[in-house]
C-alpha cells in the first residue's frame, strides 16, 4: 500500500484544513518545492496536491506552484486535485509533468464530463469522491448531496477512471482515524483502486488499512498526522511495505 503526503495549496502556502474549511487553515510552509523535497527525501513515491482555492473557485489558482514541484522532480507520480472543471485543464496539467488528475466537484455536477475526461486522457483520470455519512458532498464540501458514494463509486467505474479517491470529511484533519467500515465497503463493491484519505493519525491506521488492502485498498493520502508528528512518514511507509508483503506471502 501507497501512503501518499498531501500537499494542499491555499494562496500559494502548504496549509492543511480541518474539515475542509478554508478559514480554518494552519499554514505548514510557504515553499513548496522544499516541501515537496521532504516528503520525497522520506521515501514518498507519489505526492497528492490539491489547490484549495481552485476547488472553491472552479479553476486553478496555484498552477504554478504545482508546475514547480513537477519541474524540480520530472520522475515523480503527482496527482492533483481541485478546480479542475475542463478537459484544457486537464492537459495543461498533464503537460505540465502531472501523472493524474483527479476531477471532484465537476463529476457530481456533470457525470458525462468524467467519461470524456477519460475518453481523451485515458489512464491519467482519478474521481474524488468526499462523502458524510455515505452521501458526497461537493463545492469544498460546503454542500453535501443525495448522492451515495457506492452508487457514484460505479458509474466512474465504467467511466474508465483509474481510481476512486474517497474521503471521509468527519474525518478529515481531525485526527480520529480512518473510517475503515465505509472505505472497505466502496472497495469491495468495486473492481479499481480506491485511496483512503482522511482521519489517518498514526501507525495504528496504517495496520488498519493494510487488512483491508486486498480488498482494493492501494494507497492511503496522509496530511495534518506527518505534518504535526503524530505520523512518522518514512517509517508509516516502511510499515506498509513490511504489512504488504507478508500479505503477499500467506495468498
Amino acid at each position: 500500500m501507497l501512503l501518499i503526503p498531501a500537499i494542499d495549496l491555499k494562496d500559494g502556502q502548504c496549509v492543511r484544513l480541518r474539515q475542509g474549511v478554508m478559514e480554518d487553515a494552519t499554514v505548514f510552509s510557504s515553499d513548496i518545492v522544499a516541501m515537496a523535497e521532504r516528503w520525497v527525501t522520506q521515501g514518498a513515491r507519489r505526492l497528492h496536491m490539491v489547490d484549495l482555492n481552485g476547488a472553491f473557485e472552479g479553476t486553478p489558482v496555484n498552477g504554478d506552484a504545482v508546475l514547480q514541484v513537477s519541474q524540480a522532480y520530472p520522475d515523480l507520480p503527482i496527482q492533483i486535485g481541485g478546480g479542475i472543471r475542463d478537459l484544457k485543464t486537464i492537459e495543461a496539467y498533464l503537460k505540465a509533468g502531472v501523472s493524474y488528475c483527479i476531477i471532484g466537484t465537476q463529476a457530481v455536477h456533470t457525470p458525462e464530463f468524467v467519461a470524456q475526461a477519460c475518453q481523451a486522457f485515458p489512464g491519467h483520470i482519478m474521481v474524488g469522491l468526499d462523502a458524510k455519512d455515505g452521501f458526497v458532498a461537493i463545492n469544498g464540501w460546503a454542500e453535501v448531496t443525495e448522492h451515495q458514494v457506492i452508487d457514484l463509486g460505479k458509474r466512474f467505474e465504467n467511466d474508465g477512471v483509474e481510481a476512486i479517491i474517497y474521503t471521509d470529511i468527519g474525518r478529515d484533519g481531525m485526527m480520529q482515524g480512518v473510517n475503515i467500515e465505509a472505505t472497505q465497503a466502496l472497495a469491495q463493491a468495486l473492481s479499481i483502486p480506491v485511496i483512503a484519505s482522511g482521519g489517518i493519525t498514526n501507525l495504528d491506521d496504517i495496520h488498519a488499512l493494510s487488512k483491508i488492502e486486498a480488498d482494493g485498498v492501494t494507497g492511503a493520502i496522509t496530511g495534518r498526522a506527518i505534518y504535526e508528528g503524530s505520523l512518522d512518514f518514512a517509517e508509516g511507509q516502511a510499515l506498509a511495505d513490511k504489512l504488504s508483503q507478508q500479505i503477499a506471502g500467506s495468498r
